[in-house]
């Protein structure tokens, strides 16, 4: 006979944290590959910047990850050969899992030019200098799916030369999330530091959706760094570090 253990709301925040934290210290590699291979070079040009984000994206979204996109983008003006550069690869569908780069249009002039640095995913690491996480949101440029994009600076010295990240699929992140909520013994939701809804054993609440309520958003900006618990009973929890809470309520 099997038994079933119920993990306390400490416990369930804690896992989570442990599934982001893989991907942040890959990303958190990644930087650091880019700021040691860059240091020191007299210019910076789009086939040696290439190079580099080829040796870890392509591995990245072949290999049995939760990542389906990983890569580069440089801030305008950084590279002496493109004003406006994406080195960005995604999984491509069937098996085995293969890699194709992102298409991009990099004229200005062009209708469908779009300047990714308006983009959540670009401008709240280059205001605030520190990992950001994006999403969920419908990846239009990258899957068109609900997806979340892991972004971070890099530097060179004190200017930031672009953000290196990942995206996943939420359906993907879902799969190993969603036992570690149903593990505890109250419905769960997991948000970011937004209040937008990552994943949810409530029904009422979708992936994608924003929280309404605004004791509990106040709860959720709030962390950490300690728990809080509403008037109504209702549980929010830091993930970590990871920027994400977790709200466990009636």
């Amino acid at each position: 006979m099997s038994t079933v253990t119920t993990r306390s709301p400490a416990d369930v925040a804690f896992h989570v944290a442990a599934t982001f934290d893989g991907i942040f210290a890959l990303i958190d590699g990644w930087r650091a590959l880019l700021e040691g291979g860059l240091t020191g070079a007299s210019t910076l040009d789009s086939a040696t910047v290439d190079a580099l984000v080829e040796t870890f994206a392509i591995p990245t979204v072949t290999g049995e990850s939760l990542l389906t996109g990983a890569g580069f983008v440089a801030a305008p003006g950084a590279l002496a050969d493109a004003r406006w550069h994406l080195a960005w690869w995604l999984a491509t569908t069937g098996a085995p899992r293969g890699a194709r780069r992102l298409a991009t249009i990099d004229d200005p002039s062009h209708e469908q030019f779009r300047d990714y640095t308006a983009l959540e995913w670009w401008r709240v690491p280059a205001a605030t200098g520190v990992r950001h996480l994006t999403g969920p949101y419908v990846d239009y440029v990258c899957t068109d799916d609900y997806t979340v994009t892991v972004t971070t600076p890099v530097m060179q010295g004190d200017v930031m030369i672009g953000v290196v990240g990942a995206d996943a699929l939420v359906d993907r992140l879902e799969r190993v999330l969603l036992p570690v909520l149903r593990s505890g013994d109250s419905p769960s939701t997991l948000v970011n530091a937004s209040g937008r809804v990552v994943t949810s054993t409530d029904a009422r609440r979708e992936p994608g959706s924003m929280l309404r309520d605004a004791e509990l958003m106040a709860a959720v900006r709030a962390l950490p760094p300690a728990p809080a618990t509403l008037s109504d009973g209702t549980s929010v929890l830091a993930c970590g570090d990871t920027s994400l809470a977790l709200v466990v309520g009636r």
